[in-house]
This record gives C-alpha cells, sequence and structure tokens, in this order.
C-alpha cells in the first residue's frame, strides 16, 4: 500500500457524510448517538475573542490533518480545533523524512511525525472543507445553529520559513478565505446541493465568515534559540497583527526535575538524557521573553499565551518506532506540563493565559480546565480504544464549568493539581498493572476477526468471560456457574488465586483500568457453586480404555475432572493426604481457605473421578500402562530453587518449606527480623505470611531490580506495599552467614531485545542484619522419574513433547509445573484441557465443551464505547465489560484518517466486516496496536484502492475498480484483471458486492482521482 493520503473531494466528502448518516446513522464512524449537543446554552469565551461550546478539541496532530478527521472531532464534542502544523518542507519531502509506522500509543504515547505531510496548499484546503462541512452538518443535524468552534492555526519551525510566500499565503487565506479556490468551490457545491439539507438554508450559507481562523500557535524546534523563537512571535504580533500562543517544551522545566518525576512515577524506564534541557530554550530565558511579548501582544491589542506543552524527546530503546528519537505524549508527559503550568503560573500570579495539552483525558480533564480556564487539547486518549468517541465525554465533563467570561489562571488549583496528579496512583505506571501488548498471537483473518482478547488468546482455558460477567451483573449466578464450570475445573481457586491473564489482555486496559474479571468469577462462586456441585450427575463410562494421573495438583485434577465428564475412566494417584498439591499445603490460608479449596474438590469428586491418597507411584511407566492405557503426570514443581547467595546457602530457608511450615503446622520459627530474596508471586506470599508470625517485627523484600520488573503481580505487590514492609530495591545478596545479608547495590543497565533492562553493578556493598532470609527465587523439578522412564528431555532439563503435552512415549503425557518449571494454576489447566481433547479424538469421542451465547443489546455495547468508566465494586463491575467478542471494531476507532471501515455483509458470522481504505491511510500504524491479533489491518484487512498507482505501490489483498474492471489482488497474492466477480473467492465476492451496492462513497474518489 502507499503511505500518501489522499484529500477527498469536497463533494464526495459531503456525498458520503450524507450518505452514510442516511443509511447508517454515523458519520466517517461516529454514530448519531455520540454527536455532542451543548444542551446547557453556556459558551466558552477564549482570550482568542472565540465563542465555542466545548472547552475540548484535537492537538495539532493526527487527529486535524485530513478534512473528515476535523469533522470527526466536531460531531463526538471537540470545539477548539488546534490544525495540524504546517512548515515550509511539505508533501512529499515530509513524507519521506517520517518513519513508518510513526505512532505507538499502547500506553503512554510516542510518535516520530512533526509536522502535516500534506502539501500546505492540501492542508489548507483540507481545512476549509471541514469548516465548511461542520458549519452546514451542525445546522442540519440539529447540533448548533451557529458556529460553535474556532480553529487555531499551528505553523513552525523558524523565521525564513514562516516568513515565505508559502506559509505567509496560509496565514493570510484562512484569515480571509474570499477570494480563494477552495472556498469558493464549497460555497459553490453547498448552493448547487441545498436541497439535499432540510435545515441548512442559503441564509446560513451566506453567513459563512470568511474568517476562517484569525489565531495561531507557534512551534518550534529543539534547539530553537530564545532570540528566534521572539524574533518569530514578535514578527506574528506586531506585523502580522495576530493572536500568538508559543508551544512550550517541557525540557523547560530541568533535567533533573523530569528526571526525578518520571523514575518516581515508574517511567523510569523512559530513556533520555540531559541534551535538549540545556539545548532547548531555558526557563529564565523563556520568563523574560514571555513578559516582553505580552507587553507586546497588549499594545497591539492581541492575545499572547503560551501552550503547554509540546511533546517530550526521548530515546528509542525498546524498538518502539523505527527511528533513532521520537517524540512522547499521553500519561506519562501529564505530570511533566501539569508542572509547566504550575510554575509559569505561580511566576505570572496566573495573568498568563495557558492552552493545555499534555496527558488530558476523561479523568482529569475537569480539574485542569477548573484551574486554568482554557481551551484543552487532546491526542493520545483519542489514538486509544474508543477513538473520536472520547471527545463526547471530555465535552461533557466540562460543559458545567464553561463561561463567557474571561478569567486569570487559578494559580491555587494549579499547584495543588499538580501536586495531586505527580502522587496519585491513578497515575503512576504501575496502576496499569505490568501491561505491554494486548495482543494474541492468532492470524488476523479477511473476514470475521472479531474477538475478545481476554478469552481468546488471554485465557489458557479459554473461559468464556464476557458471558459470565454479563450474568454474574444480571444476579443469574446458577447460569454464571455453568458457564465458568464449563471450562474451569476450579471456579474458587482461580476466583481466589488466578494470574488472571485475561485482566491483562483486557480492552479496558486501554480506556482506564482492567475488569475485574477474577474477582466476578468468585462472586458467582460464592453464591452458586455449592447449587452447582449438588446436582452434578455422574456420567456414564463411555470407553474401555483407563486413564491414570500421576498427580492431585490443580492441573492433575483438571484433567481428570475433563476427561471424567466425558466419559472416560480416570485414577488419580497423590502422594499427599489431601487434594490441591501447592495450593492446600503451601499458599496461605489468609489467600484461600480450607473449605474454599474442598467446594473445588467435590467437583471432581461427583463427577466420578476416582483419588488415591497416600499413593506415591515408584512403578514404571510400563508397568502402569499394564493397567492404564493413558498417563498423565502432573507432579508439580517441589524442589528448592537456587540460593539467592552465592555463600552461606544452608543458611536459607527455602520459601515453600517456610509456606508449608506456616500452612499445615501455624507456625514457623524465624525470630524477629526477616528478609526475602525474590519478587515473585511466592515471594510476596512469604512476606505476607512472615508478618503475620508471633514474634516477628519487621520483614522486608530484597530484590535486585526495580518494582516495575518484578515477576509477580502488581497486585500481590501492592498488598505488600498496603501492608507497610520494606522493600529493597535494586539490591543483590551474594552471602549470609546466619546472621548478616550482604549485598551489593546494583543500577540499571542498557535495555535487552526483551525491552527488560540488565543490571550491573555499582561497587558499592550493603550490610543488613537479619535473624532469617527466606529465599524465592523460585521451585525447580523432580525430573529423576522422567529420566527413569527413558522421557526425552530438552537442553535446558525440561519434558520434550508435542503441543498436546504427548511426551515421546505414546499415550504417556505431561503437564504443568512438571514439564517445564514453575507457572500458574491456569497454564495447567490449560494443558490438561489440550491433553482431554487430544485423547478424547484418539479415543473418538465427543466433548462436551459448549460454546454459550450470552448476548448484550449492540446499542449499549455502541454507548460504552469512548467512555472511560472507573471500577465499580460487586457485581456490577460486568457492565463495564465492553463485549469485544460481540462487537470488536478496535481498528476502526483507533484510526485518526477514519481509514478502516465496518460495513454490514450478509452470510458472515460477525455484524460487521472491516474493510481497509488505503486513501485515507499514511501507515501512521496505530490500529496495528490495538488489533487483538497478531495481523495489522492496514495491511491485512480487504482494501479499497483509489489509484492504480496506490495498487502497485501495496501489497494488500484489495481491488481498484475502474469503469466495468476490477484491478484485484487474491488472497494469495496473485493480482487479476477481471470484469466478472465470480473469477473471486465466495468471501471476496460478498464483500466487493456490499461495498457497491451499499457503501459506493468509498469507491467514488477513485473516479474523481483518476479523471
Amino acid at each position: 500500500m502507499s503511505e500518501f493520503m489522499r484529500p477527498i473531494p469536497f463533494k464526495d466528502l459531503m456525498n458520503w457524510a450524507l450518505e452514510e448518516y442516511k443509511n447508517e446513522g454515523s458519520i466517517f464512524g461516529i454514530k448519531k448517538e455520540k454527536f455532542y449537543k451543548n444542551e446547557s446554552g453556556k459558551m466558552l469565551k477564549t482570550v482568542f475573542g472565540d465563542e465555542i461550546s466545548s472547552a475540548v478539541g484535537p492537538a495539532a496532530g493526527p487527529q486535524s490533518q485530513l478534512a473528515q478527521n476535523i469533522l470527526a472531532s466536531y460531531l463526538a464534542g471537540a470545539r477548539f480545533i488546534e490544525l495540524k502544523t504546517v512548515q515550509k518542507l511539505d508533501g512529499v519531502d515530509i513524507q519521506k523524512a517520517v518513519a513508518k509506522p510513526c505512532i505507538n500509543s499502547e500506553d503512554e504515547c510516542y510518535n516520530c511525525e512533526w509536522s502535516t505531510e500534506l502539501t500546505v496548499k492540501e492542508a489548507y484546503n483540507e481545512y476549509v472543507k471541514a469548516y465548511f462541512a461542520i458549519i452546514a452538518l451542525a445546522k442540519e443535524l440539529n447540533i448548533s445553529d451557529k458556529k460553535d468552534f474556532a480553529y487555531n492555526m499551528s505553523v513552525g519551525y523558524d523565521l525564513e520559513g514562516i516568513k515565505s510566500e508559502k506559509i505567509d499565503t496560509y496565514i493570510e487565506n484562512l484569515r480571509n478565505a474570499k477570494d480563494t479556490e477552495v472556498f469558493k468551490e464549497c460555497k459553490l457545491y453547498l448552493e448547487e446541493n441545498i436541497d439535499k439539507f432540510s435545515k441548512f438554508d442559503k441564509k446560513d450559507l451566506e453567513k459563512i465568515s470568511t474568517n476562517i481562523c484569525d489565531s495561531i500557535t507557534l512551534s518550534t524546534l529543539h534547539g530553537c534559540p530564545a532570540e528566534e523563537i521572539e524574533k518569530i512571535a514578535s514578527y506574528l504580533i506586531d506585523e502580522k497583527k495576530i493572536s500568538t500562543f508559543i508551544k512550550c517544551n517541557p525540557t523547560m522545566l530541568g533535567y533533573e526535575y523530569a528526571r526525578k518525576t518520571l523514575d518516581d512515577m515508574g517511567f523510569d524506564y523512559i530513556s533520555f538524557t540531559d541534551f535538549h534541557f540545556k539545548d532547548d530554550l531555558q526557563y529564565e530565558d523563556a520568563v523574560v521573553m514571555i513578559e516582553r511579548l505580552l507587553d507586546l501582544a497588549k499594545k497591539n491589542d492581541l492575545a499572547f499565551g503560551v501552550k503547554l506543552t509540546n511533546t517530550f524527546p526521548v530515546d528509542v530503546k525498546r524498538n518502539e518506532l523505527p527511528a533513532e528519537e521520537m517524540y512522547m505524549s499521553g500519561r506519562a508527559l501529564l505530570p511533566l506540563t501539569i508542572s509547566m503550568a504550575a510554575m509559569l503560573s505561580e511566576k505570572f500570579d496566573g495573568k498568563l493565559p495557558m492552552s493545555y495539552s499534555g496527558g488530558a483525558d476523561a479523568r482529569n480533564i475537569k480539574e485542569i480546565f477548573e484551574a486554568l480556564g482554557q481551551p484543552i487539547t487532546v491526542a493520545t486518549t483519542i489514538l486509544k480504544p474508543g477513538g473520536y468517541l472520547r471527545f463526547n465525554q471530555l465535552a461533557k465533563e466540562t460543559e458545567d464549568l464553561l463561561s463567557d467570561k474571561l478569567h486569570d489562571v487559578d494559580v491555587e488549583k494549579t499547584v495543588k493539581l499538580r501536586d495531586k496528579i505527580i502522587n496519585e496512583w491513578v497515575n503512576n505506571k504501575l496502576y496499569r498493572e505490568k501491561v505491554g501488548s494486548r495482543k494474541t498471537n492468532s492470524t488476523l483473518p479477511l473476514t470475521d476477526c472479531y474477538k475478545a482478547p481476554c478469552k481468546d488468546g488471554g485465557c489458557p482455558i479459554q473461559q468464556q468471560i464476557p458471558e459470565y460477567l454479563q450474568l454474574v451483573a444480571e444476579c443469574e449466578y446458577d447460569k454464571a456457574i455453568e458457564v465458568i464450570a464449563m471450562d474451569n475445573t476450579a471456579p474458587t481457586i482461580l476466583g481466589k488465586l488466578c494470574a488472571h491473564y485475561c485482566q491483562d489482555h483486557c480492552t479496558r486496559v486501554d480506556y482506564e483500568k482492567s475488569l475485574q474479571i477474577r474477582d466476578m468469577k468468585l462472586i458467582a462462586a460464592d453464591k452458586a457453586q455449592d447449587k452447582f456441585v449438588e446436582n452434578i450427575k455422574e456420567s456414564e463410562i463411555k470407553s474401555d480404555k483407563k486413564v491414570l494421573v500421576i498427580g492431585a495438583g490443580p492441573g492433575g485434577i483438571a484433567v481428570a475432572s475433563y476427561l471424567r465428564r466425558n466419559g472416560m475412566d480416570v485414577t488419580v494417584r497423590e502422594k499427599l493426604s489431601k487434594p490441591y498439591g501447592i495450593v492446600s499445603h503451601v499458599i496461605p490460608k489468609f489467600r484461600i481457605s480450607d473449605e474454599q479449596i474442598e467446594r473445588d474438590y467435590q467437583i471432581a469428586v461427583k463427577q466420578g473421578v476416582k483419588f488415591v491418597f497416600d499413593s506415591e507411584v515408584t512403578e514404571s511407566y510400563e508397568e502402569l500402562k499394564k493397567d492404564y492405557d493413558y498417563i498423565i503426570a502432573a507432579t508439580g514443581a517441589w524442589e528448592k530453587g537456587r540460593s539467592p547467595v552465592k555463600e552461606g546457602s544452608e543458611n536459607i530457608l527455602d520459601a515453600l518449606d517456610f509456606l508449608w511450615d506456616v500452612r499445615m503446622n501455624g507456625k514457623a520459627n524465624v525470630g524477629k527480623k526477616v528478609a526475602v530474596v525474590g519478587a515473585g508471586d511466592v515471594a510476596m506470599d512469604c512476606t505476607r505470611t512472615a508478618a503475620r508470625l508471633d514474634g516477628v517485627e519487621s520483614v522486608a523484600l530484597v530484590y535486585r531490580r526495580t518494582e516495575a520488573y518484578m515477576p509477580a503481580t502488581q497486585e500481590e505487590v501492592n498488598d505488600v506495599k498496603e501492608e507497610g514492609h520494606k522493600i529493597y530495591e535494586l539490591v543483590a545478596p551474594y552471602s549470609y552467614d546466619g546472621k548478616v545479608l550482604k549485598c551489593e547495590k546494583m543500577e540499571l543497565g542498557e535495555f535487552d531485545e526483551s525491552g527488560r533492562r540488565s543490571i550491573n553493578s555499582t561497587g558499592e556493598k550493603l550490610d543488613l542484619e537479619f535473624d532469617t532470609v527466606i529465599g524465592a527465587t523460585g521451585a525447580r523439578v523432580d525430573t529423576s522419574a522422567f529420566k527413569e522412564n527413558n522421557i526425552n528431555l530438552d537442553d535446558w532439563g525440561n519434558v520434550k513433547t508435542t503441543e498436546n503435552y504427548e511426551t515421546n512415549i505414546d499415550n504417556v503425557y505431561v503437564i504443568g509445573d512438571c514439564r517445564a518449571g514453575a507457572s500458574t494454576i491456569v497454564k495447567a489447566m490449560g494443558e490438561a484441557k489440550a491433553v482431554c481433547l487430544d485423547i478424547l479424538a484418539k479415543e473418538n469421542l465427543e466433548n462436551d465443551f459448549e460454546k454459550f451465547e450470552v448476548k448484550e443489546q449492540n446499542k449499549i455495547i455502541f454507548e460504552k464505547r469512548g467512555r472511560l468508566q472507573e471500577k465499580i465494586q460487586g457485581k456490577n463491575e460486568g457492565y463495564r465489560c465492553l463485549k469485544c467478542n460481540q462487537i470488536c471494531e478496535m481498528c476502526t476507532e483507533v484510526c485518526p484518517n477514519r481509514a478502516n471501515v465496518a460495513i454490514k455483509v450478509d452470510g458472515f458470522e460477525n455484524l460487521h466486516q472491516i474493510i481497509h481504505l488505503d486513501g485515507m491511510c499514511n501507515e501512521c500504524g496505530n490500529c496495528g496496536f490495538y488489533c487483538p491479533h497478531a495481523g495489522r489491518p492496514y495491511k491485512d484487512k480487504l482494501t479499497v484502492f483509489w489509484t492504480k498507482e496506490d495498487f502497485d505501490d501495496s501489497t494488500n489483498t484489495g481491488f481498484l475498480k475502474d469503469g466495468n474492471k476490477y484491478l484485484v489482488r487474491l488472497e494469495n497474492g496473485k493480482v487479476i484483471e477481471t470484469e466478472n466477480l465470480d473469477d473471486l473467492s465466495e468471501n471476496m465476492q460478498k464483500l466487493i458486492k456490499a461495498i457497491e451496492e451499499n457503501y459506493a462513497y468509498y469507491i467514488k474518489p477513485s473516479e474523481i482521482l483518476n479523471s
């Protein structure tokens, strides 16, 4: 595909908008239910003199580059449109300079783009087209009877360029567009097509002002000298007579402040040096410059202020983007930008007008607006799922605060807000948990691509999560536990202890916080599991083959339960005296009780699984095969892990031994001062368990890296912190003599290929006194039985198996921790499910893994899109689910250019199919980060091409229509030219016919461009 965008002619833009609205009830994907209308009648007066009906809008960036982007912004709630920056370098020259993909907004956002990728003339045309479209459609759709929005132009980057004829013409034509070709074209179209409108009429058309924009924001490159910035601003104010804001860089805060602030908030991995802090505009120089420019603006009866802030230059260290340097925005920029606002508001006693842009979203926008009182622009939040729809909530959050009276910045509120933002946990990196990408490994299909990543790719046992969340929310607990138990043999245990990979993949992570899926499972179990167990009926035996499971841990019981309920005769032998291994013998009782464990055990018992306890398997597999047709080893990982010290290993208490003693005997003699070395969930359990023992006065956790790299779930780490236990970070023990733990202090080094930072010794030593040191650095597997039975191991000593966990010996399987080392309960159960399905297939038995259909109204799902909603306590948390299995369409939401569209096509499973429009795409790559599959929609979905040049420049499956002919690239990459769609696959035929019959406006621009 081509990364070159093809602007849509105004008549096609309007016809598209009107047709889509008539047929779909949406315009460029913004559904009419999400159109924002100010119902209060309040207006905001800006320092530029504009009166606008909301306080929010897109920052100069991807959402304000094309006409359809600006229109989509307005419809959803944006009223202050900061147009994408123009400069003398434009068009092909800038396109060649920008690496692609150029946006990575997975968490905090990074980009390596800068000014518009269009020519300056094309950019101007886009802004004028959007201007007319907004005015006409706002009236027609009953959004506003008058112009209730404002443009703010953004120009850069040096005085020479801004004085050039190209940029000067751009500025003057926005101030008075009367004689421009595009202004006349837009007006003529509306005049000639006025009969297409029922509310917008000729009087409205004649009232459209030729003054499109009369304010400017100056954007300069990093390193631009103070004198140059002041010269440009003075030129704009004194000679061009235009109200001017200058965009300030967060580097003005100083390196030490920025580094410490980000480090303290968990963003210590963001890499930057002090170069830009020294090279950029300095605070002291900025203050005197601003003072002079305020005076100059006052003399000219114009407005002057600052735009806070520019993006933040950082180093590429983890392959975030294909560039050497990139620019950071979003929630990591938030503390820096609000700090700039506080610093400047104090210095100028609230008299310096500020337009804010830096990490604003629905969580904080109301407080920011209350403090600053001027328009707030956003980019990162609108690049995330929900996309432009988020403007609706942003506008509503601030509507009651709108005022037509100008007021100073509230210094006290700004300073308090800075302190709150920096210290509030919700703004910390780790609030989001240790979640990187939510993507899964599945191939992105051409059609029917909807999936809920929580269950499909996130959950090892494929729990039907959206289904049971809805049932719990609706108090349908009996049905909910039925859905849960279909895939989950231990609802209560996983409701208490699951590693909840599902929550790492929850789409809500990219809104505010993942759904508390595990908690919802436990609610269902507490409400309905006892009744469910009572009603279990033992399945008939359907095969004469017998199965032996060695080990009654979570994995062993899971495979036994799955197989027995599907008609296999299953016996479980366990060397311990009760079921559930680590769960019942090691995990602390304050996390799960014996009664809760028993509740799950009874599921397997009622299903007819035969258990033999106190029965260690000493026979060879060859002997066992005389009585059993299938053998499944699930014996866990019980051996001591590596010692955390090089000297004095004999003085270290093993974590599993310690936890066993406390769980089974209720006590352990560890003295007064205890250290736990490690940072996994077991280490957290040891820390909290030790603190509960009689006589223990203090417990400390010792870890060689920082909290961000702890393998434990953030939830478990937070529990340790909330209980007040000391955590030694960047401390690596090397010796323990029973009294003194000798350590060396570490520092984080460079990033490795996985994105994790190495650690290096600082050379500094640290002696810590402890009565007991517990080593929680992982458990090992006793592989002696595997070796004795000639089971093949790999170079790491792990059991070699097929993808279904079968060993080199036919019908002998190995699952769970004993296969590849200590892992999680749910992963062991996932392997158990795979083994069950493999054995049932061998026995020609059908499995009973039923898929439940629990639908939510599409209207309700769409209402939730684009709206941040914090965690709800109790069963109603389930209502926050976005039902991605029913409607995904993330790629359509996050595309700033509206290049991914959802269309109705008969004959498919999903509500809509996704189509990619090549002419509107610049390969920013944003959709690729949010698609739950491994693919990239802008590369992998059926593509509509508008020009032969773009078709030839692409490898996408798709088509170009030219008259009655189709130039088609098939799924296998072969290119054909045909007049007969019958030459194509059935799926491609359906898609193309649907586009032609119901979405012709997706194709029509090609006729314009090729004419």
